[in-house]
C-alpha cells in the first residue's frame, strides 16, 4: 500500500506505507499519536487509527445481515419444535430409560440440558463457524475489504473489531439456544427436580440452576476452537462458503477420529474430545476435571489458531 490503487497497477497489499509506517514522499507521511493524513478534495482530513470502524457499526452491519436472522431464527425456535416433537411424537411422555434423551420430558432443566447435547455437535458449530468464517471472507467477495484498509483501518484493528464483534454474535448463539429450551421446556414440563442421566437420582432444581450457568459458559469455551479456525480460514480465502464449510468440516473429520478407540488417550487432544465434559457438572457431585482439560485445550488451540490469522493477514495482498 504505497498510494497506489489497483487500477494504478499496484496491489493494494502495497498501501501498508500510507496506513502503518512513513513513506520517503513527506505527503504521505502518517500524523503522530496513531494519526493519519490523507489528502482530500477540499484539503486534509485527519483519520484517527484508533477511532476507525467502531464496533457498533461493524455490529449494526452484522445485525442487518440476512444470516443473522435466519440462524438466530433457528436457534430460538429449535426448542419448540423438540417440544412439539416430544407431545406429539409416537412416545410422547414418561419414556423409560436413564438416557438424556429419555429424561428430556422430567424437567425444564432435563429438557434443556437435552436440547443443548444434541445441538452442540452440529448446529452451534454451524452457528459459530457461520458468524466467524464469513465475516472478513465476505468483505473480500464483495470487493469491499480494500476499501476498508485505504479508509484507512489498520489492518490488526480491522481484524481485531471483526474478531470481536464475530465472538459476540457466536457467544450469543450459543447461550440464546439453551435459555430458550429452559423456558420451552418449563412451560411444557414443569419446574421439577433434575434427574441425572445414568443413575436416575435427582437434584433439587435450585441446586442444579447455577450449575446450569457453568454448563452454558463451558459450552462457549468449547467453541472457541470452531469460532478460531473458522475466522482463520476466513482470512485465508475470499469464499465464505469455503470458511464457514473448511471449519465444519474440520470438526466432522476430529469426531471421527476420535471414535478410533486404537489411538487411546492421544485422542484427549483433539478439539472435540471434551465437548460433552459439561455433564459432569450435573453429575451429584460435580468433577470438574474433564471441564479444566478441555477448556485447556480449546483456548490453546483458539489462541493459536487466531495468532496464525493475524499473522497471514498481515502479509496477505488484499486485492478484492
Amino acid at each position: 500500500m504505497n498510494g497506489q490503487t489497483p487500477s494504478a497497477g499496484i496491489g493494494i497489499g502495497s498501501m501498508n506505507g500510507v496506513v502503518n509506517g512513513p513513506t520517503n514522499d513527506p505527503a504521505n507521511d502518517p500524523a503522530p499519536a496513531g494519526r493519519v493524513s490523507a489528502d482530500g478534495a477540499g484539503g486534509t482530513a485527519d483519520y484517527a487509527a484508533g477511532r476507525t470502524l467502531p464496533l457498533r457499526v461493524e455490529i449494526i452491519r452484522q445485525l442487518r445481515r440476512r444470516r443473522t436472522t435466519v440462524m438466530f431464527g433457528l436457534l430460538l425456535a429449535l426448542p419448540w419444535i423438540l417440544v412439539i416433537a416430544f407431545e406429539f411424537g409416537p412416545a410422547g411422555r414418561g419414556q423409560g430409560g436413564l438416557r438424556l434423551s429419555d429424561l428430556a420430558t422430567a424437567s425444564g432443566l432435563n429438557f434443556a440440558a437435552f436440547a443443548l447435547s444434541a445441538s452442540a455437535s452440529f448446529l452451534l458449530v454451524v452457528a459459530v463457524a457461520l458468524f466467524c468464517g464469513d465475516t472478513v471472507a465476505s468483505e473480500a467477495s464483495w470487493s469491499s475489504l480494500r476499501y476498508l484498509l485505504a479508509a484507512p483501518v489498520p489492518r490488526d484493528r480491522l481484524l481485531r473489531q471483526k474478531l470481536i464483534v464475530a465472538l459476540g454474535f457466536s457467544a450469543a448463539g450459543v447461550i440464546c439456544l439453551p435459555l430458550m429450551a429452559l423456558l420451552a421446556g418449563t412451560i411444557a414440563f414443569g419446574w421439577n427436580d433434575i434427574t441425572i442421566p445414568g443413575t436416575g437420582e435427582t437434584i433439587p432444581a435450585l441446586t442444579v440452576l447455577p450449575r446450569f450457568g457453568i454448563v452454558i459458559a463451558y459450552a462457549l469455551v468449547s467453541q472457541l476452537v470452531v469460532a478460531a479456525l473458522a475466522f482463520l480460514l476466513s482470512v485465508s480465502t475470499d469464499s465464505p462458503l469455503g470458511a464457514v464449510g473448511g471449519a465444519v468440516g474440520l470438526v466432522i473429520v476430529s469426531n471421527i477420529i476420535q471414535a478410533v478407540d486404537a489411538l487411546g488417550s492421544l485422542r484427549e487432544f483433539l478439539p472435540t474430545f471434551w465437548n460433552t465434559a459439561w455433564l459432569d457438572a450435573l453429575a451429584l457431585d460435580m468433577d470438574w476435571s474433564g471441564m479444566i482439560k478441555g477448556a485447556s485445550v480449546s483456548v490453546t488451540y483458539a489462541a493459536i489458531l487466531i495468532a496464525f490469522a493475524f499473522r497471514r493477514f498481515r502479509r496477505k495482498d488484499v486485492i478484492s
